[in-house]
């Protein structure tokens, strides 16, 4: 996704970049699930806030990278689940592999020093913080001499 840049003020809109995968697991009939996490985003005077939905996952599961202007978010994980026995004459043992990697082009005005994550009830939340020469300015009354 990328911030496009409005003409009246500061950039507020996300535009899907690569909307990659999330591969659920394998069904009975060897098709694969897609899933990509949900995104919102919000925009306050102080900052944008994107919040991923990614519910069933740790904090440790994540991978946030900042390479120049490009977020990415990321997340490999490998589920095991056995229905019968504990050995290795299992009757039957399921697993499956998710992953996702969603990317987001971020514009001038946000403070890549002051980005903030946190995980809580299956979303994550990043912070990016606006610079502070990107802020609405309070209007004020300039007199003349």
């Amino acid at each position: 996704m990328t911030l496009v840049k409005r003409t009246d003020r500061f950039p507020s809109v996300f535009d899907d970049l690569f909307a990659t995968d999330w591969f659920g697991g394998v069904t009975k009939n060897g098709t694969g699930n897609f899933n990509t996490p949900a995104v919102n985003i919000r925009e306050n005077e102080d900052s944008f806030m994107v919040e991923l939905a990614a519910p069933g996952l740790n904090k440790a599961d994540f991978n946030i990278e900042l390479d120049n202007d490009l977020l990415s978010i990321s997340s490999e994980k490998e589920v095991e689940r056995e229905t019968n026995g504990n050995d290795a004459n299992y009757t039957r043992k399921e697993f499956s592999y998710t992953s996702f990697k969603r990317s987001f082009t971020l514009p001038e005005t946000i403070n890549p020093e002051a980005i903030e994550a946190s995980y809580k009830d299956g979303i994550l939340l990043i912070t990016l913080p606006k610079k502070e020469e990107a802020k609405v300015q309070p209007k004020r009354l300039i007199e003349i001499s």
